[in-house]
């Protein structure tokens, strides 16, 4: 498997709010028990606006993880990670990478879709700290389960999450670097982020996007 020789800082918690979310998450069980679990979590009060919780999809033990920030409208309504725009030009960057999707686990940083209304549409909004936070426990038992071989930070929130602190994605993009255990971390865009840059600099954005996902098909060989 390709490795670097650049370090990113040890991973640690998202600090902490000064009154520590709820342990809700259980510390036993199977994917399927944790995401049910997952499913009546108050850890934060993002649940009380969303249709639902959306948990990560994907096989119990994939060898590649990509995570995002949070759902957005329609993975809210459809209970499922990377089902709308940004998930559908993801799908086509993975094919393009060389990578199946049905091979790899997707989920968020944050499960709950935190949006605020513009007329009769939800827009989305940034999940802060104590957010990220409250939600860590669910990623961190989802990267203890799946035990990927390599984990893909997709943008900063994702990023923030998964090493404890902000991280600037352009500076650590591009290249495979230690991580947990016998994990390894990439860096690279949210795919949200190329629907919003402009049409004249799109293709070579998109094209970036997916050089930085090919890093991820030699690891994305299902575990035998």
């Amino acid at each position: 498997m390709p490795a670097s020789s650049h370090h990113v800082p040890a991973k640690r918690a998202p600090r902490a709010p000064k009154q520590a979310p709820p342990r809700v998450a259980p510390d036993t069980g199977s994917l399927q028990d944790v995401r049910n679990a997952a499913h009546d979590c108050r850890a934060c009060p993002l649940w009380a606006n969303a249709t639902q919780t959306v948990f990560g999809d994907g096989p119990d033990h994939a060898p590649v993880m990509l995570v995002g920030e949070q759902p957005g409208d329609q993975e809210d309504r459809q209970g499922h990670p990377f089902v709308g725009p940004a998930g559908q030009l993801l799908d086509r960057a993975l094919a393009e990478a060389g990578i199946a999707r049905d091979d790899i686990y997707v989920t968020n940083a944050v499960k709950h879709f935190k949006w605020e209304p513009r007329g009769k549409r939800r827009l989305h909004k940034k999940p802060g700290d104590a957010e990220i936070a409250a939600c860590h426990q669910w990623l961190e038992r989802e990267l203890e389960l799946v035990a990927p071989l390599l984990v893909v930070a997709m943008g900063a929130t994702a990023a923030r999450a998964l090493l404890g602190k902000a991280t600037p994605v352009e500076a650590n993009r591009g290249r495979v670097m230690p991580y947990l255990a016998e994990m390894q971390l990439l860096v690279t865009v949210h795919p949200s982020y190329l629907l919003r840059v402009p049409d004249d600099a799109r293709a070579q954005a998109y094209a970036r996007f997916v050089q930085d996902l090919r890093l991820a098909a030699a690891f994305a060989k299902p575990k035998r």
